[in-house]
């Protein structure tokens, strides 16, 4: 089973899915970033634009690598769990299609106000030494507005703390097992 935990830049995802592998049996975590990571420090020319785009999402290399970086963990965990970012429903609904094509996918995704996001990205940029940047004020706002609809996944308050948010999706998790 592929678990997809959507969510907003900072509101949790990666601390959520980090606890969830811990403490579920088979499982393990795909993240989409690294290979983000790696393709920001690509020249722009060498994966097809002229320009970096601001955001991994827009990238069609990424979503194609993502699909193969999840299906490989598949294969050595019989529940990857995927902490994204996704704000376009047309990327989100061709990346869990893919997925599809190997496994059962659950969509999740984690929902809190803007100002309790806010409040998180601020902590973990104090924690790096470093300012908030536009790009993620931008990013967080869009995230909260897109997550309202129901497309994105089965929503779960991320407002509260790390623990009840992973119980919360666990609870969630086991009951969707097939």
């Amino acid at each position: 089973m592929f678990v997809l935990l959507n969510g907003s830049f900072g509101i949790g995802k990666t601390t959520v899915s980090e606890l969830l592998a811990k403490n579920l049996a088979h499982a393990a975590i795909s993240d989409p970033e690294q290979v983000g990571f790696v393709l920001r420090r690509l020249p722009a020319w060498l994966i097809g634009h002229r320009r970096q785009p601001d955001d991994y999402q827009d990238m069609a290399l990424w979503r194609s690598l993502i699909v193969h970086q999840a299906r490989l963990v598949h294969l050595r965990s019989k529940m990857v769990i995927v902490p994204m970012a996704f704000t376009n429903l047309a990327y989100l609904d061709a990346f869990s299609a893919a997925l599809a094509q190997t496994a059962p996918v659950r969509r999740i995704c984690l929902v809190a106000p803007l100002d309790v996001v806010r409040q998180r990205l601020a902590g973990r940029v104090a924690r790096e030494g470093r300012e908030m940047n536009a790009f993620e004020l931008r990013r967080s706002a869009e995230c909260v507005a897109a997550h309202v609809d129901p497309a994105f996944g089965e929503k779960v308050d991320a407002s509260g703390s790390a623990e009840a948010i992973v119980a919360q999706v666990r609870a969630l998790i086991t009951s969707l097992q097939p």
